[in-house]
């Protein structure tokens, strides 16, 4: 019976030797799962803050160089509107230096020429706003007399226009093919009793009125530094008030042209008064003229004038 009851007790204890060997294990799994997944969740919460940490760098880097090229596209732009005011400034100077050669040629000029020098060209040029030449023939004694009786000043108002609004008139002419002819003398009494004209070295002719204009606006550039100058047809009446406002709208714009523009069917008809001889030149009949400017009245800026002034032998189409 002993021996029974021994080999029960020895049962026993195995099995609960067994069972805490298992339970051993159990725990020992436990500790050992425990600590191989939470160094992988630590290990991805650190990479996970990395990638974080880059984003956050690239963000910031991308920022600077979002940054740096506005900085380099505002150098840029501030670059080219230094060199384009430093051009203008260049461009000006250039201007004014060829006025005042345009103004020295154009007073010597007339001296070689002949043409009595005057007060006004022997002197410097006088400042103005704006010379208005008034185109005239020998044959126009009416025209200019209705034109002084209506919109051009005379005597003493014809000064203080030029002195106190800086408005220059004078009815343009030039000489005979003859020498002191008597319509020369004609011309020289009226200007005498007017003193309004501005004497050009240059004969008269219909087919020289292009020629007459050129000379018209080199003489004036050598006697007056004006903003503006302006031809003007002796049958054209003028209201010098919206003239002087117009002008003054357009002063600080360089390379100013001011007039009309024009077309009109080519006369090809040799019964017509105003026919044009070179109609062939211009297709077929019924054809019309490109675009152009009119010749009654026009202004120009001063740089216009003086490029004409400077280049004034070489052949230009003015409008006459």
């Amino acid at each position: 019976m002993k021996g029974k009851g021994g080999a029960l007790d020895r049962r026993s204890s195995a099995r609960w030797r067994l069972l805490l060997l298992c339970a051993f294990s159990f725990g020992l799994g436990m500790l050992f799962t425990n600590r191989f997944w939470t160094a992988p969740n630590t290990n991805n919460h650190i990479m996970s803050q990395h990638r974080r940490q880059d984003q956050e760098l690239q963000l910031v880097s991308e920022d600077c160089n979002t940054k740096r090229k506005h900085g380099e596209h505002k150098d840029i732009m501030g670059e080219v509107t230094r060199t384009h005011e430093a051009i203008q400034l260049l461009d000006k100077s250039i201007s004014t230096l060829q006025m005042e050669l345009a103004a020295k040629r154009s007073t010597l000029e007339l001296v070689r020429s002949g043409v009595p020098v005057t007060s006004e060209t022997s002197q410097s040029r006088k400042k103005a706003f704006v010379v208005v030449g008034v185109n005239t023939a020998f044959s126009s004694r009416k025209r200019r007399d209705s034109v002084r009786e209506t919109w051009m000043p005379q005597g003493e108002k014809l000064l203080q226009l030029e002195e106190q609004k800086g408005i220059v008139i004078r009815f343009t002419i030039g000489h005979s093919a003859t020498s002191n002819s008597i319509l020369d003398k004609a011309i020289d009494a009226e200007d005498a009793q007017h003193h309004d004209f501005l004497r050009l070295d240059h004969v008269e002719g219909y087919h020289e009125l292009s020629a007459k204009t050129k000379i018209f606006f080199s003489t004036a550039v050598g006697i007056w530094d004006a903003d503006f100058f302006v031809k003007v047809d002796d049958d054209v009446h003028v209201n010098l008030g919206m003239l002087a406002t117009t002008l003054a709208r357009h002063k600080a714009k360089p390379r100013t042209y001011i007039g009309c523009m024009k077309s009109g069917p080519v006369l090809a008809d040799k019964n017509l008064k105003y026919h044009e001889p070179e109609a062939w030149k211009f297709g077929e009949d019924g054809n019309k003229y490109f675009r152009h400017a009119t010749g009654q009245i026009y202004a120009i800026s001063k740089d216009l004038a003086t490029y004409i002034s400077i280049n004034q032998y070489v052949p230009l189409m003015v409008m006459s």
